[in-house]
């Protein structure tokens, strides 16, 4: 078996654990500690991240997307290619290794789409970002940590608990959504949701995007409007 290579690795302000990039032929992965965040054969539920709420934005042709973690660059690539020219993509990273990475080591997996002129890249918490004012995107999508229930980095959880969810409710425009990734199931985290102003479809995708293997969850949560209470979902499977 071909061994894991350590390429580099990049310090996560305020943590002293670091992410650690490494190679196995033309697999790469991001590590903290003993734990994978991500791998670029497992790409398929990012993917669904961006898709599935962006192809709920065809309507919105100059749609405003703020997505939280740059990763791999899966998340961008899949929502520039559901949103139309004049749409406009911030992305928020806060770790500066992993957008050196994106031009350099992984840069034949981004493929170009941060050279997008509609692409922004901010070295950032999304946190900020989300806190910048009322109603300025059309999506938030927040694929950071390992979701909900983060092993990487505490100050994430502000994202996930109910003052993060208003906050995120509140730097929407109105009908905007908010997509959330995570590495697995998170009690309570759906009703949430819900009492933070969201209509909610829970679903749960492949992490490779094929028909078997392990399942990622993403939520895809509409704002909703003051006094409107939320419509029923369909949970997916």
């Amino acid at each position: 078996m071909i061994p894991w290579v350590h390429l580099d690795t990049g310090a996560i302000p305020g943590e002293s654990v670091p992410l650690r990039l490494m190679r196995r032929g033309d697999e790469y992965s991001i590590v903290v500690g003993t734990i994978e965040l991500m791998n670029n054969r497992l790409r398929g539920s990012e993917e669904a991240l961006a898709t599935i709420a962006c192809e709920r934005l065809r309507d919105r042709p100059r749609a405003k997307i703020l997505i939280g973690g740059l990763g791999m660059g899966f998340t961008l690539r899949a929502a520039l290619k559901a949103l139309g020219p004049e749409a406009r993509v911030v992305v928020a990273e806060l770790v500066p290794a992993v957008t050196s990475w994106a031009r350099g080591p992984l840069a034949h997996l981004f493929e170009g789409s941060l050279d997008d002129p509609r692409v922004e890249l901010v070295e950032a918490d999304v946190n900020r970002l989300i806190q910048s004012g009322p109603g300025q995107y059309d999506a938030i999508l927040l694929d950071v940590d390992n979701g909900p229930e983060g092993m990487v980095r505490q100050e994430n959880d502000r994202l996930y608990d109910s003052w993060g969810l208003k906050r995120a409710h509140y730097a929407l425009r109105p009908g905007g959504l908010l997509g959330v990734w995570s590495g697995g199931p998170a009690r309570h985290f759906k009703s949430r949701l819900q009492r933070s102003g969201f209509a909610v479809d829970e679903l749960r995708v492949r992490a490779n995007g094929g028909t078997s293997g392990r399942r990622h969850v993403l939520w895809i949560a509409e704002r909703m409007e003051a006094g409107a209470g939320p419509a029923p979902r369909r949970t997916g499977r």
